[in-house]
Formats: structure tokens, sequence, C-alpha cells
């Protein structure tokens, strides 16, 4: 089982990108806000987060520093899913954490090649 973390608080975009994942193998946490993909993170351990950055309560570049901060979920890949499709968005996400990046509206299968790549070997769904 590869269980990813799905930190969104679009209930629209959540429902639609985790039936697609499912579909295709994966087990999906989901997490609402920066505050809350913080603590599953430690709690879940996730394979992988796919992490929007326009959250309330704590926003996802706030969120992926104080993931990649710990110990205990450093080594956790994040995926930075975000409507900020400007270079500088991309260098943000990346200076904070995240392992790479993509923009919304989600193409999935660009997404699931870049999963794979972060994935340890062996981990993604068959």
């Amino acid at each position: 089982m590869t269980r990813v973390l799905l930190v969104e608080d679009n209930p629209e975009n959540r429902d639609m990108l985790s039936r697609r994942l499912i579909r295709r193998g994966y087990v999906i946490e989901f997490a609402e806000d920066g505050e809350e993909a913080v603590r599953k993170a430690k709690d879940v351990r996730p394979a992988l987060i796919l992490m929007d950055l326009s959250l309330p309560v704590m926003d996802g570049w706030e969120a992926t520093r104080r993931i990649k901060a710990d110990a205990a979920t450093t080594a956790i890949p994040v995926i930075a899913l975000t409507a900020h499709a400007m270079a500088s968005d991309r260098e943000r996400a990346l200076e904070a954490g995240c392992d790479d990046y993509d923009t919304k509206p989600v193409d999935l299968e660009r997404l699931l090649g870049k999963m794979l790549a972060l994935l340890p070997a062996g981990s993604a769904p068959a």
C-alpha cells in the first residue's frame, strides 16, 4: 500500500484528485490545512505528500518547512500543488523544501510521473 497525504482545503479538488489516485492504487489520507498536514505527516508517515500551498491556518510553504525540519518526517517527499504558476512560485516552493512542484489544474499523467520519480523503489502501487 502506497500511502499519500493529500493536503487540500478545496473539497472539489480533494475529491477529484483523491478518486483518481485511488483508482491508480494509492491509499489517500487527507489534511485540510497546513497545521493538520504537519501533524498527519508525523502520525501517518505517508510515502509522499501532495501539498497545496494556499491553505488556511498555516500555508503550505510553512507546513513544508516544518515537515522537512523534523527528523521524523524530513525524508518524506513533498510535491507542491498550486494554481500559482509563476517561476518565482516554483522557486519559493523548492526553497521551502518541496521536492517537486506541479500546477493546477492537475495533469494526472504528469503528476503520476513526478510521484513515481520520488517514491522509493518498489513502493509504487502495482
